[in-house]
């Protein structure tokens, strides 16, 4: 995926009503943090201390002095907005009026750049898992124990991260009619994956059969993610392809990991989308997609290969359960390749943005380890 970056002037915020606003440590952003690259759908969320929660009677969430959201309550502090495809920097703020006439404020900026940096870098990004012979992960490489080349060319890595790099992550549940009976198994299964994810992480948890349906959109909280699959129940068809599709929409851009877990029992009956041009959008990000599959996912030969096809070449894995009950297997398996991903980017040679395929390699100098990594990416016309 190219990751665009440039350099703005940033527009101070129009002023608040002054009475009695202050910055006070009582209200804090809690996302997106200072310095952080956002584009795309974004989540601001803060966080109000407990003895003034009471007196809020309403939360504003400003960018670049612009109200993007109003009149929020405080048991929902969070506001949803569209950064656009750019990365750039912006002025976020949120003001708290109380009662008493009394106004809290808190700002972050995002993505602190320099002047020093270019006007514009594209950057591939490759998340990476590194194994043992035996299997087991290997854990702690530097960035100088990796090789990248792009069509046999060699690449500079300019971009690293072992194990600790961010993640945006999309876990898509299928409940069509037929999960009827599976849903006790799913859920449990599904809620133990969650509390296991980092809060550091941005968790979206969606739904679908024949629509799809958000239920928490890039949530840290590991009660509030497992409050969403809660909410669980089956019912109408399957459109895995058009969930898919939306999924990849839904992933933030900028630097960090993106990964998509996808869990279904069934073929697609339902999507407007094809297979091929889901294909087609996967090859052009940098998300890893996991796929779970159950029941006749897991065995009908088929579907099987359907669902293989999905990752052959993004790096990402399908694992599957023929029974319900047994679902906690492949869940623990991906937060396992998810906990041990590196990070590699870097500036391709190819300056060319013409919507082909690009074939990536990734190695390690040491030659008794693999690496598993995605084979390439469509590069994005301009």
């Amino acid at each position: 995926m190219n990751t665009r970056t440039a350099i703005v002037l940033v527009s101070l915020l129009a002023a608040v009503p002054a009475a009695a606003q202050t910055v006070d440590s009582r209200l804090k952003i809690e996302s997106p943090t200072a310095g952080t690259l956002v584009s795309g759908t974004t989540l601001m969320r803060v966080s109000v201390d407990a003895d003034v929660a009471p007196r809020v009677i309403s939360l504003t969430f400003y960018v670049d002095g612009m109200a993007v959201c109003s009149n929020v309550p405080v048991r929902r502090p969070e506001c949803s907005w569209n950064a656009g495809s750019n990365v750039k920097p912006h002025l976020i703020r949120v003001v708290a009026t109380l009662s008493g006439d009394e106004r809290l404020v808190a700002s972050v900026r995002t993505a602190k750049l320099g002047y020093s940096e270019t006007v514009r870098v594209d950057v591939v990004q490759i998340a990476a898992v590194v194994r043992e012979g035996n299997g087991k992960f290997v854990t702690g490489l530097p960035r100088e124990a990796f090789r990248l080349s792009e069509g046999g060319i060699p690449q500079k890595v300019t971009h690293f991260s072992s194990q600790d790099a961010s993640l945006d992550l999309v876990l898509a549940i299928d409940v069509s009619g037929s999960m009827a009976e599976s849903i006790p198994d799913l859920k449990e299964a599904a809620a133990s994956f969650l509390r296991a994810v980092s809060p550091k992480d941005r968790v979206t948890v969606i739904a679908f059969n024949d629509a799809m349906f958000t239920l928490a959109t890039q949530e840290s909280s590991p009660d509030a993610r497992v409050a969403a699959v809660d909410r669980l129940n089956a019912w109408g068809g399957t459109a895995l392809y058009d969930v898919l599709s939306k999924s990849l929409e839904m992933l933030s851009q900028g630097t960090g990991r993106r990964a998509i877990v996808l869990f279904t029992d069934g073929e697609d009956r339902s999507s407007q989308t094809t297979l091929a041009a889901v294909r087609e959008k996967l090859e052009s990000t940098d998300a890893t997609l996991f796929v779970v599959g159950l029941g006749r996912g897991a065995t009908v030969e088929q579907l099987k290969k359907s669902l293989e096809d999905l990752v052959e070449a993004n790096g990402g894995l399908v694992l599957f359960a023929e029974r319900a009950k047994d679902l906690k297997t492949p869940f623990s398996k991906v937060l396992e390749e998810l906990s041990n991903q590196y990070l590699l980017g870097y500036e391709s040679t190819n300056d060319k943005r013409d919507g082909t395929w690009r074939a990536v390699k990734v190695e390690t100098v040491d030659k008794k380890y693999r690496v598993r990594a995605r084979q390439g990416y469509r590069a994005r016309p301009n």
